[in-house]
């Protein structure tokens, strides 16, 4: 999950609409019934890869949902995390094989700025150990630290739900492949290796307050705190980031979710909440194509 694509990035990691959405602002959650005009329905629960102990229990929408539901969809297959090839194709796909360094592909600014947080960030990997890295694992591994020092850990919403799924033995399915996760991830801040550090190692500095909010706005459903975030911000660094992360991933994912409303049961997808909201959304998208689209309210 791409949480770990640098912090607005993976505030993707990672899920915003203006007036074209207005009838959805009023969300309290970022849970939505999706329904077609014969009843069948499903439902798309957005995420936050990394939570912390105290952020639990879950908005009871959740629950609802998953009580409802036959079968979980994921971003990918987390249940093949575990699988020992992964370690290899992942530093395979996203180190440098080639002999270049973050030395010779930074410019002096980026890789003097990397250096000095390191430096200061009292982290327990050395950047000489993370030279060979290329820039989306560099920022990921950041990330990720990070997140540790603040109690963040792995057990987001999706790797809850994935347990209980495998506990109660419902179906599980994925939208994307590991391997196609991977390639993106190799591939983020290629062409402008520089300016993606630079914004990345920005973002750093304000991330305890930004987390709050963001966690506060997911719980809230607040779409117009939750756009500004995940999509605002990363349009404006690059077009090329927001389009390989968001849009180009939600257009390959739309016909998988249309496709389920012609099986029997229910399902429940959990995705980057910055995968449900904004003009590029999947809640517009399934608006567009005249799927009715609501806010799941539970009974008190």
């Amino acid at each position: 999950m791409l949480e770990k694509a640098g912090f607005k990035a993976a505030q993707a990691i990672v899920a915003l609409v203006l007036a074209s959405i207005a009838s959805l602002a009023s969300a309290q959650t970022a849970v939505w019934q999706v329904s077609k005009d014969d009843g069948n329905h499903i439902y798309l629960g957005g995420t936050i890869h990394l939570l912390r102990a105290s952020d639990y229990p879950l908005p009871p929408e959740y629950e609802l949902a998953y009580q409802e539901s036959d079968r979980l969809f994921f971003e990918t297959d987390i249940g093949a995390m575990n699988d020992p090839s992964l370690q290899q194709r992942m530093m395979a796909q996203m180190t440098y094989q080639d002999g270049r360094t973050l030395r010779t592909v930074l410019n002096e600014e980026a890789y003097q700025a990397l250096s000095d947080y390191v430096a200061s960030a009292g982290l327990p990997i050395p950047l000489a150990m993370m030279q060979t890295f290329k820039p989306g694992l560099l920022i990921s591994t950041l990330s990720v630290l990070e997140l540790q020092k603040l109690g963040f850990s792995p057990q987001g919403v999706d790797m809850f739900f994935h347990t209980r799924a495998m506990g109660d033995g419902k179906d599980r399915g994925q939208l994307e492949t590991l391997d196609q996760q991977l390639a993106l991830l190799a591939s983020l801040g290629e062409g402008y290796e520089s300016d993606y550090v630079m914004y990345s190692l920005e973002d750093f500095k304000d991330m305890e307050s930004q987390l709050e909010t963001m966690v506060s706005s997911w719980r809230a459903g607040d779409l117009s705190v939750l756009e500004e975030q995940f999509v605002g911000s990363m349009g404006e660094f690059s077009d090329e980031l927001y389009q390989g992360l968001l849009v180009d991933r939600n257009q390959a994912w739309l016909p998988l979710i249309e496709a389920m409303f012609e099986q029997d049961g229910t399902e429940f997808v959990l995705a980057g909440v910055a995968h449900m909201v904004g003009e590029d959304g999947l809640l517009v998208m399934l608006e567009s194509r005249g799927y009715e689209v609501t806010q799941v309210v539970a009974q008190p």
